[in-house]
């Protein structure tokens, strides 16, 4: 490979890169992606009232 075609797919993989993390802390998606980690310690909170 030259060294213009791994420029060309260094700077393909950072835009996939910020693309994806910006995809999933879109604000839009917050609460989804926070609900597993408040299910996690509402499960925790009542195995230990057993």
């Amino acid at each position: 490979m030259t060294p213009t075609e791994y420029l060309f797919y260094g700077i393909v993989l950072v835009i996939t890169f910020l693309i994806v993390i910006f995809y999933y802390y879109n604000r839009k998606r917050k609460d989804q992606v926070e609900a597993p980690k408040y299910r996690m310690l509402e499960d925790e909170e009542e195995d230990n009232k057993l």
